[in-house]
């Protein structure tokens, strides 16, 4: 939201792998309806269309935008509250409204447009993605499904699954990280944890939406094989595991056309390829026509009074009636409709009118076991971690850290529970209209209070470096709070850290060996200083209980074992873009309009191009292929315990199977996330990875794991078969703690072998 199957052998295939190498008690999420199910849901849902009148099934094709619905005549306002979206149901016929709200990490209730309502706030999705744990991304998705319910909302805009291809991305905070296997697996995971409360979750935003800068006119190009190996790979997995009841298709063009109007993504991968039985809603705003969209595959325009007309409501009647688009495709638009609410369980769970009670307290645990697994130790040397409870003195420095942790902008924004001590309105940018730079009440500096309660324990808020440096001299633990705001709309204009934060952490660092620099940031940023202090922690943005999960980490309360899911670079120009493509041109159109306002800034920030030379070697794989050593891996994080891995049997056939002996070698119970990494002995590509686990372990245990291989990791993407074929031979094997690591390695012979696309 913004303002402004496959499903055949070979997914329960892949799954199965998948769940082998989680090591957890996760049950097999089930990859598509049974075959007697989806007949009934199919059934079911064409008695219905046929009971329908045409301007029934038109009032569902296209959805309102409350907050702008007083400008439609007729709008049914007195059913709607301040959210993202309303369609109304047909109540003759028992076909409930859709009541929608934005909720990648949180029931959404941006610049408090419902007064008074709050919700929990889980910490960023990269922080679920560094769990590398698919049942907490299910637990928090089951728990915030929970609250949408209680809160009368029956479908949540979540699911965030796109690539986090370039470091500086907006919207990072949002997504599951650069791997296609991981992203796809905590994405399905969180989606399923969703609709087990009987409502629908999207998948979004389908597909290629890489970057927030000129997110409305640019146009990601890359060849199809490479799109099918990355960015659609993850969304295939997420699909295969999740079953969402609806796809969002997102702003930007792919290969030339608008994602909402491309009959390739919609029409021939999502419906034909991977038999998706749901319905494709655009993205608020993304809709730039009737008839190219409806017959390219889009099902429901959403938020319509935020796109130039209501594309599906006269416009596609009168198309209809005309012929050009026809009444056999406005009955599939509504069937998809209905069996996405029919599947999820929506149609016959009926929301309440009023809202119901909530157990924030419980909720807010689940929010905290999650930041909690997430947080990564990035740097821990001369046992400054964890910091002695029995410290007599500690001092806080920066990042507003007495009163709470930093979350990221846009429509994902949760008014938490505990409220907002900090909120700072934009005066600027594309995100100005529904965006505040907002944290949540949880402060570090109380928490650390409450783990060390013998010490002095003071905080200094860093603006004057030279006063931090004088606050921190000889105390026995020093901790620099370090934040990077992101937000939806707007592009991160560089990676350092800003306001001059570099030169704060470099003086305290000089003052204080025994400083610890915390990052609440929603991704990578660049690290002068990291020779400088002698630990660092990637917090990333923690949720409503992250001061508690941040102290509790700092002190040892909890073992660190989350680990990267993106890479850090040691340089912007590491990457393959070091800044947003089209940023230049959006400020100097910005400036001409800012000069001549009467000539506004749409006409001067021109459609552009954006090509991506690396394919699908998206992240730690470019990495690799360029030969470009990055500051900190994929996969990269610390523990306060000690891991080896041994004893590797790899066995090849038609498939990949790797057992490996995990074993805890220090004195603290703790968690590792063994990752399995292949790549063809010839060398004609960069490894990848294949399968993950996450291991619990006491102190001195053992515990042989099997990490089965994602088939379609092994294959390359033929377009001329079509479909994916694994070339048989040898591959190199490695099980190793990141993208780096081939301390553990072995190989196997493969077969060839081909699956569908």
């Amino acid at each position: 939201m913004k303002f402004n199957g496959l499903f055949s052998s070979v997914a329960a295939l892949a799954l199965a792998g998948v769940l082998s190498a989680s090591v957890t008690s996760l049950a097999l999420a089930q990859t598509a309806p049974a075959g007697a199910a989806a007949s009934s849901s199919a059934a079911r849902a064409d008695a219905l269309v046929r009971a329908m009148t045409r301007e029934e099934k038109l009032s569902l094709v296209h959805g309102y935008f409350p907050p702008m619905a007083n400008k439609t005549p007729g709008a049914p306002l007195d059913q709607m509250i301040p959210s993202a979206g309303y369609v109304p149901g047909v109540p003759r016929l028992g076909i409930p409204a859709l009541r929608e709200s934005d909720a990648s990490l949180g029931v959404a209730n941006q610049i408090e447009q419902r007064k008074g309502d709050v919700a929990t706030a889980l910490p960023s999705s990269l922080a679920t993605a560094a769990t590398f744990d698919p049942e907490v991304a299910y637990a928090g998705g089951a728990m915030i499904g929970a609250e949408a319910r209680a809160k009368t909302f029956n479908v949540l805009l979540a699911g965030g699954v796109n690539l986090t291809r370039d470091p500086w991305a907006g919207r990072n905070f949002e997504y599951l990280g650069e791997d296609p296997l991981l992203a796809g697996v905590m994405a399905g995971e969180h989606i399923r944890g969703v609709q087990s409360n009987r409502i629908v979750s999207t998948i979004k935003h389908y597909a290629f939406n890489s970057q927030e800068t000129g997110r409305m006119i640019m146009d990601a190009r890359m060849s199809e094989a490479d799109l099918r190996e990355s960015d659609l790979l993850a969304f295939q997995i997420a699909i295969e595991r999740g079953r969402p009841g609806s796809v969002m298709c997102a702003y930007n063009r792919v290969n030339g056309d608008y994602a909402c109007e491309s009959d390739w993504l919609l029409n021939q991968v999502l419906k034909r390829d991977w038999a998706y039985p749901g319905w494709v809603m655009s993205d608020w705003g993304a809709v730039h026509s009737t008839e190219k969209a409806a017959l390219a595959g889009l099902d429901q325009e959403s938020g319509q009074e935020l796109d130039r007309q209501i594309y599906f409501g006269a416009p596609l009647m009168e198309a209809v009636e005309a012929g050009r688009v026809s009444e056999a495709r406005l009955d599939d638009m509504v069937r998809r409709i209905l069996v996405g609410m029919i599947d999820t369980g929506a149609m016959d769970a009926a929301v309440t009118a009023t809202a119901q009670p909530i157990d924030y307290d419980a909720n807010a645990e689940v929010a905290q076991r999650a930041a909690e697994a997430g947080i990564v130790l990035l740097k821990n040397e001369g046992g400054v971690l964890p910091a002695a409870k029995t410290a007599r003195r500690i001092v806080l420095v920066g990042g507003h850290a007495d009163v709470g942790v930093l979350s990221g902008g846009g429509s994902s924004q949760v008014r938490s529970v505990g409220g907002a001590p900090v909120e700072v309105p934009l005066t600027s940018g594309a995100a100005m209209s529904f965006a505040r730079l907002t944290y949540h009440a949880s402060s570090p500096l109380e928490a650390i209070r409450r783990m060390a309660p013998v010490a002095e324990v003071t905080f200094v808020d860093g603006a004057d470096p030279v006063a931090a440096a004088r606050a921190v001299a000889g105390a026995d633990a020093v901790f620099v709070f370090a934040t990077q705001w992101t937000t939806e709309a707007q592009d991160v204009e560089t990676l350092s850290l800003p306001d001059d934060q570099d030169a704060l952490i470099a003086a305290v660092a000089g003052a204080n060996p025994r400083t610890a620099v915390v990052l609440e940031t929603g991704g990578p940023v660049l690290m002068p200083w990291i020779d400088q202090v002698p630990a660092v922690v990637q917090a990333w943005y923690p949720g409503q209980r992250g001061g508690e999960a941040i102290a509790r980490i700092l002190f040892g309360e909890v073992n660190p074992s989350g680990r990267l899911p993106i890479t850090f670079p040691r340089s912007a120009d590491q990457a393959p873009r070091p800044t947003p493509p089209g940023l230049a041109a959006m400020k100097a159109a910005d400036a001409a309009a800012a000069s001549n306002p009467g000539a506004g800034s749409a006409a001067g920030f021109q459609p552009f191009a954006v090509d991506y030379p690396e394919g699908s070697d998206a992240g730690y794989r470019w990495y690799e292929r360029e030969e470009r050593r990055p500051l900190l891996p994929f996969g990269h994080g610390l523990s306060y315990t000690t891991f080896t891995y041994g004893g590797l049997s790899a066995t090849g056939g038609d498939g990949l199977i790797v057992e490996v002996d995990v074993t805890n070698t220090g004195d603290r119970a703790g968690a590792t996330s063994p990752q399995l990494y292949v790549a063809p002995e010839n060398g004609d590509r960069p490894r990848r990875l294949a399968a993950f686990a996450r291991v619990m372990l006491q102190p001195g245990e053992t515990r042989r794991i099997t990490l089965t291989a994602e088939p379609r990791i092994l294959a390359k993407y033929d377009t001329d078969l079509p479909g994916w074929r694994i070339d048989g031979g040898r591959y190199r094997v490695s099980v190793g703690r990141d993208a780096l690591d081939n301390t553990l390695s072995g190989t196997a012979i493969i077969n060839p072998g081909t699956l569908k696309p």
